[in-house]
């Protein structure tokens, strides 16, 4: 057994294998409805982002576990801001992570689960072009008929689920009913907002990167409502270079 080391109290994450990473990183076993994680990396000093992008935040650690937390998921959900921002292509799973998936009884790759009411998303960008399974978009009725069509010709899934905004009741329900229930959401800020202020957020996935940025960048969760949600710590890690990635976990029901 590898020894498992600690520095203030965090779990070196070199002492942990990928397998263990995967066990503390558990979905709650079959779960009935949508379990909500969020994931978000952020500086110090808490900027969400660099010149726009969080790609400049990342480390090795918080990519190794990016990639982890997207093998457990059943789909990932994001802002359509996001998707513009990172641009953002389909999620990739290697044989032997397709292999795990179907041992859980998931499919072979995680969709993109994009929230846009206005169905703002370019048909050609590489959410579309360089994906291995169909995007999901969760618009409105009132979104443009021709941006719809233009996304459905292009292979995506259209799913009008809202009047006017696409709110959190539609969006769980939806993929509810998809059987998507292990949730993996990427930001941007105003879907974590909203999910947050609905009290829908199950977890939060938090990488603490090892640098200051100063600047106007905003906070991982943005909303008109303030609310406080108790957590409890599932897990601190660290890493040699100064990387903290930490787990946070609300029971249902608590």
């Amino acid at each position: 057994m590898t020894p498992v080391h600690h520095l203030d109290n965090a779990t070196y994450l070199t002492a942990l294998h990928d397998d263990a990473l995967r066990d503390l990183h558990r979905y709650p076993d079959n779960p009935s409805a949508p379990w909500i994680r969020v994931n978000f990396v952020a500086s110090i000093d808490g900027a969400v982002s660099t010149d726009g992008t969080s790609g400049g935040l990342g480390t090795p650690a918080d990519h190794r576990l990016f990639t982890i937390l997207r093998e457990l998921a059943d789909v990932v959900l994001v802002g359509a801001g996001t998707v513009r921002a990172e641009n953002y292509g389909g999620a990739r799973t290697d044989p032997t992570q397709r292999a795990r998936r179907r041992a859980r009884g998931q499919s072979d790759t995680p969709p993109i689960a994009v929230v846009t009411a206005g169905a703002h998303v370019d048909p050609s960008s590489r959410l579309l072009v360089d994906t291995d399974v169909a995007p999901l978009i969760l618009t409105c009725t009132e979104a443009p008929a021709a941006r719809k069509r233009a996304l459905a010709d292009a292979g995506a899934r259209v799913l009008e689920i809202g009047h006017g905004a696409v709110g959190t009741a539609a969006i769980v329900s939806t993929l509810g009913e998809l059987g998507l229930h292990r949730v993996l959401c990427e930001g941007g800020p105003s879907l974590f907002g909203q999910l947050l202020a609905d009290d829908a957020v199950d977890e939060l996935c938090l990488t603490t990167s090892p640098m200051l940025v100063g600047g106007g960048s905003g906070r991982i969760a943005s909303s008109p409502r303030a609310g406080a949600t108790a957590m409890r710590r599932a897990h601190v890690l660290g890493d040699d270079d100064g990387t903290v990635l930490t787990r946070w976990v609300r029971e249902r029901g608590a």
